[in-house]
């Protein structure tokens, strides 16, 4: 079951990460009322676009949420839930920052509802948070963490690995040290270089930005087994937890659910007559403001998604799972045998090739596969 989720999108942080290539932007002054407004008047539209539902999950991402003025994410939890009536156990996460002045938040935003807060660490190490181009240190970061397991009830943080020059004995020492302080659920991103970001342009002058490729896949492998055998598996690529303890909003995207979304860029997934339907917001912050006050909402695009484009994005988000995609699922939502979907000699290469593997109705990536994801799915699509 996928469930139905809510997604905020926060477009402003303090300052811009070298490596990122969200919707995110730095602006010396925001009004609080204003995009509070805003808000809520795009939450009624996204409430019209999905209709009845129990809603399962919110998640406020960006960005940097934790800069959102706490009343702002109450009276978003307060509106979605009456919208749509609230599961029991439903999840609100929010992304926040480890530095001081986020952190001091962290009791406003459970007092307004949020029950899991996800926190961009990314190193342990002040020498790597500096080359990442983070606001914050390690003590600070460890900080945060701990104020963060005394007052939610589910946490997670997030590292970056294939730092260059990273070695294997540096990173398992960072990652021990991390265990230590996790809870149920840690999130482990390899360093890429994203066209767009500074650090693409330093790449392209020649620097060496991440580990080699072969440093990186023994990293990777590295970090499975360590966290693995302290109780935290992959189930996602970039996401360890312990059995039951999986970030449920992102298992909505991951297993094809459905989900609404509101503020600049979020994109919505919902069930439609004859498909999927997909809708984006604006993205740029002030244009998305503006035409929200004006028209109600900000909706730049709502189409239904080309059948080749909707198949090609459960496989992408499903075979990010360690579980895979259920075939007959996959066949029932894309009106056909998976035979008709994809070539058949190709999905025969990657099972050979130990990159796919096909068993008890369940087509899922292996670990290598796993780590070659985007490769093997323009193999599989070509």
């Amino acid at each position: 079951m996928s469930g139905f989720g809510l997604y905020v999108h926060w477009p402003f942080c303090l300052s811009k990460c070298p490596y990122c290539d969200f919707n995110s932007h730095v602006r010396d002054g925001i009004d609080d009322a204003r995009w509070r407004r805003a808000y809520l008047a795009e939450l009624d539209r996204a409430g019209a676009e999905a209709g009845a539902r129990r809603l399962d999950t919110i998640f406020f991402g960006g960005g940097t949420p934790s800069l959102m003025d706490p009343a702002t994410v109450a009276a978003v939890i307060e509106a979605a839930t009456a919208i749509w009536p609230a599961a029991d156990d439903i999840e609100i996460t929010l992304e926040a920052n480890p530095t001081s002045v986020e952190a001091s938040r962290l009791a406003d935003f459970a007092a307004a509802g949020v029950n899991r807060i996800s926190l961009g660490v990314q190193a342990l190490d002040d020498d790597a948070l500096a080359f990442l181009g983070r606001e914050h240190g390690a003590a600070e970061a460890l900080g945060a963490v701990e104020l963060a397991a005394g007052l939610f009830p589910r946490y997670s943080f997030d590292l970056i690995y294939a730092r260059p020059d990273q070695t294997p004995a540096a990173w398992k020492a960072e990652l021990t040290r991390a265990l230590a302080l996790a809870g149920d659920h840690l999130s482990v991103y390899q360093l890429t270089i994203e066209p767009g970001t500074a650090f693409f342009g330093r790449h392209r002058r020649g620097e060496a930005l991440t580990a080699p490729e072969q440093a990186a896949s023994t990293l990777y492998g590295l970090t499975q087994e360590v966290l693995a055998a302290a109780g935290l598996p992959a189930y996602e690529i970039s996401n360890h937890a312990a059995p039951g303890a999986e970030a449920r909003h992102n298992l909505i995207y991951w297993r094809g659910g459905d989900y609404a979304a509101i503020g600049p860029g979020a994109h919505a997934r919902l069930s439609a007559t004859g498909g999927r339907r997909a809708i984006r917001r604006i993205r740029l912050p002030e244009k998305w403001l503006e035409t929200v006050e004006s028209h109600g909402h900000a909706s730049d695009e709502d189409m239904l998604l080309p059948d080749e484009a909707w198949l090609e994005e459960s496989l992408m988000m499903g075979l990010r799972l360690s579980e895979g995609v259920e075939i007959a699922a996959l066949e029932r939502r894309h009106g056909g045998p998976l035979e008709s979907l994809v070539d058949t000699g190709r999905l025969e290469d990657l099972v050979a090739g130990e990159l796919l593997e096909r068993s008890g109705g369940i087509l899922r990536a292996t670990a290598d596969g796993r780590q070659r994801l985007n490769a093997v799915l323009s193999h599989l699509l070509a």
